[in-house]
């Protein structure tokens, strides 16, 4: 036996599917645009170490290892990654 709805329960869950569909997929904005002001931030320092420091690529793999070390459950933290947010935050 199917059980009887009150007046409105359908709509009203349709309105918090939506409801929750937006909210996910603005926390998801939110998410994307902070981690790119992180990866510009990192791109930055590593440029200004290597100028004021001379650090090479080694240092860069390096900060890699250590990155996925402290950060394990993250991914993005490979050397090239790094070197990819270096690159772009010089341009």
């Amino acid at each position: 036996m199917i059980p009887i709805l009150p007046d409105g329960y359908a709509d009203w869950l349709k309105s918090l599917k939506n409801d929750i569909a937006q909210a996910q997929q603005r926390a998801g904005l939110l998410v994307n645009s902070e981690l790119l002001q992180l990866y510009g931030r990192i791109g930055r320092d590593i440029l200004q170490r290597q100028d004021l420091q001379g650090w090479g690529s080694k240092v860069i793999d390096r900060l890699a290892r250590d990155l996925k070390e402290e950060f394990p459950h993250m991914r993005g933290w490979s050397s090239s990654n790094l070197k990819y947010m270096r690159f772009f935050a010089q341009h």
